[in-house]
């Protein structure tokens, strides 16, 4: 072979140069709870695989429980083989886990985070440079201001030489005032370009690819306003009940653990204005922008914007199933809703007069997540033959799970000597597309939090003008207790979803 041949360059891995991330020590404060063993345990070994992770990179964990540094590798080691998306490979699975090492004891114990600075320094000594320090706060809610502070009092929360920064789980407070003072907390310790507030939907392929299909393709954008589109319906649809997490659950319900942050973002990235350019502050000033244009509702109209249900006894997953009240750990006669529907409109040039229709629930009748943009329907109706569907309304459906991709639903003539419409799907899948498995969320944002990039993160405005839209909701359904409304479990949901809707307006199956 040639020279100039050996030095043209392979068209196929253009685009596909990973960043660099910088050597790094990671700290995960709760790192024996659920979160850490189903997804962040098997993502950092997904990374490791891929070759994603520093030459340098470390892992501490800190939890309650006494244990020996070789038992929480043995358990690290487990929950990789049970929750990995691929098979575990020996070698990869040694490399990281060699030198992982706990810190037991309570997060407000100043002992825990003395402990805590010997091991950040023996691994500094050990690597021969300064490493980034990143602390993952994957604990109770009541624990983020215990553990911030803490970080603060005892000099964790900067460092000479490196970058410190902190990753929050959700919630990020229960109510708007809960939030702000949060915030205040947080930043009185850390600034904002340190802290990164998580929402793992932000990590799904399909909802980084809303921006690339709106502005990426010239098809679409010219029709995404009023003018074209007749309504947006976001869905959240769970199978399954509250399993063990009844506990955080029964406190939340359907409108704090979903809507407030995941389905607000995926508003958000549908009703943004096109970035001046694609950086972390842009993305965020115009998602902001969104959320200020949504009126905040007033007591008097929010029972016909949002409506609110619980699943009762039903068959669900091909099996009975109890309802919400017969959970274990639920309170009796407890109000928490586990169904909740929100009718939203986006008052700016663009969407004005446009539903934006949000709906999260448990034990409904599938698993689905998915954007639904209905173009308004055609002007003159021609196709009304016997035998023939009609000419419905354009939809463009994007899903985020179970399977990733896009569908665009047309109207086509089916075969035949009639002019007879029926309905039909162009799609594109991620699995079938690219010939690979999309990467878990938690892969990406915890990249993106080494590497100090903070676009798929929500900012303190972001979370307060979130909290703007739903915390009238909250407090109004908090004055008006129950009993709440029944929906069947593996239903569609409460028939009453459908007192928010327009007139003309139907929900999608689920």
């Amino acid at each position: 072979m040639s020279t100039v041949e050996q030095e043209l360059p392979n068209p196929l891995v253009e685009g596909l140069e990973r960043l660099p991330v910088d050597p790094t020590t990671l700290v995960i404060f709760g790192a024996t709870g659920d979160l850490a063993r189903r997804k962040l345990l098997p993502a950092l070994y997904n990374l490791a695989h891929e070759g994603a992770l520093p030459e340098h990179f470390r892992l501490i964990g800190v939890a309650r429980r006494e244990k020996a540094h070789e038992d929480y590798r043995a358990e690290c080691e487990q929950a990789i083989h049970q929750f990995s998306r691929r098979a575990v490979d020996a070698d990869v699975l040694k490399g990281l886990l060699e030198h992982v090492k706990y810190v037991p004891g309570t997060f407000d114990d100043e002992h825990v985070y003395d402990e805590l600075r010997k091991v950040l320094e023996q691994f500094e000594k050990h690597a021969g440079e300064r490493l980034n320090r990143l602390f993952y706060l994957s604990t109770a809610p009541t624990f983020f201001p215990v553990i911030v502070q803490a970080l603060g009092r005892m000099g964790l929360a900067e460092h000479e030489g490196s970058a410190v920064r902190v990753i929050i789980e959700k919630p990020f407070g229960t109510s708007l005032a809960q939030a702000k003072e949060l915030n205040r907390c947080v930043l009185a310790v850390f600034s904002e370009p340190q802290v990164f507030r998580i929402d793992h939907y932000l990590g799904k392929e399909t909802v980084q690819n809303m921006m690339a299909f709106r502005f990426a393709n010239g098809m679409f954008e010219p029709l995404w306003n009023r003018n074209y589109i007749d309504q947006v319906q976001i869905t959240a649809a769970e199978d399954i009940g509250i399993g063990s997490r009844a506990g955080y659950y029964d406190q939340a319900g359907a409108l704090r653990d979903l809507i407030q942050n995941h389905m607000l973002q995926l508003l958000c990235h549908v009703a943004m204005e096109p970035p001046v350019r694609f950086s972390a502050e842009e993305v965020r000033n115009e998602k902001v922008k969104v959320l200020c244009a949504i009126a905040k509702p007033i007591a008097q109209e929010i029972d016909r914007i949002a409506v609110r249900a619980q699943y009762s006894s039903g068959h669900s997953g091909g099996e009975d199933v109890a309802g919400y009240l017969h959970e274990e750990g639920v309170r009796e006669n407890s109000s928490t809703e586990t169904f909740a529907a929100l009718r939203l409109e986006v008052d700016n040039w663009r969407w004005a007069g446009v539903p934006f229709y949000l709906r999260a629930g448990k034990r409904l009748a599938r698993k689905v997540t998915e954007i639904a943009v209905t173009l308004k329907p055609v002007p003159h109706l021609a196709f009304s033959q016997d035998g023939s569907l009609g000419v419905r309304p354009n939809q463009l459906i994007l899903t985020l799970q179970p399977n990733e991709g896009v569908t665009l639903q047309l109207g086509a003539k089916i075969p035949g000597t009639r002019m007879v419409i029926r309905p039909v799907n162009m799609e594109f899948l991620y699995g079938t597309s690219f010939l690979s498995q999309s990467p878990e969320a938690y892969e990406r944002l915890i990249t993106d939090a080494m590497r100090g990039d903070p676009t798929l993160f929500t900012r303190n405005d972001e979370v307060e003008a979130q909290w703007r839209i739903c915390d009238p909701i909250v407090k109004a359904w908090e004055q008006t207790p129950g009993p709440l409304e029944q929906y069947e479990a593996g239903s569609q949901g409460p028939r009453q979803a459908q007192r928010i809707l327009r007139a003309d307006h139907h929900w999608r199956a689920i």
